[in-house]
């Protein structure tokens, strides 16, 4: 019996890839073990946690849920992204430090992936649109304050920063 594939190519946090995939190979997969981008982590694998959170063509997405043939002729961009450079932290990084916003990390990577895209089309949210936007995103040692705090930072310093 042989394996059905099909060429792809993606573009992840600017940087185009081909690659020969399975028809079955999840995005998430692509992303951690044909591209080595081990941020993006792998909870549930049913879509409820969020660890797997990425952007593609801006949009936020389950990876484990997306092919990675879905993902064909798009752009993904993973929380390996996120910084500027290898010197500066984005806004929502820099805020998450400051507020305490993470303790063991394994959500982290994809609470930042939500909260790009959510600040990005409200960039001046209340706390309570905070925490609904934070809904599908299941941490289990932060209780949220901090990580609720940092965005609300975070939306404030990318709005002085002319980022908003």
């Amino acid at each position: 019996m042989t394996t059905e594939t099909r060429s792809i190519a993606v573009t992840v946090n600017g940087m185009r890839h081909e690659r020969e995939v399975e028809v079955r190979l999840t995005l998430a997969d692509l992303l951690r073990h044909r591209l080595g981008l081990t941020g993006t982590h792998i909870g549930c694998e049913h879509g409820v946690c969020g660890a797997c959170t990425v952007l593609c063509n801006g949009q936020s997405v389950r990876a484990c849920l997306m092919l990675a043939v879905q993902a064909d002729g798009k752009e993904v961009s993973t929380v390996e992204g996120l910084a500027p450079d290898a010197q500066h932290l984005h806004p929502l990084q820099q805020a998450f430090s400051s507020h305490h916003g993470l303790q063991c990390g394994f959500c982290t990577p994809g609470i930042l992936m939500t909260l790009v895209e959510f600040l990005r089309e409200n960039p001046a949210p209340t706390e309570a649109e905070v925490r609904v936007a934070l809904s599908g995103n299941l941490c289990r040692c932060t209780g949220y304050q901090g990580i609720v705090a940092a965005a609300l930072d975070a939306a404030q310093r990318m709005r002085a920063a002319g980022q908003a």
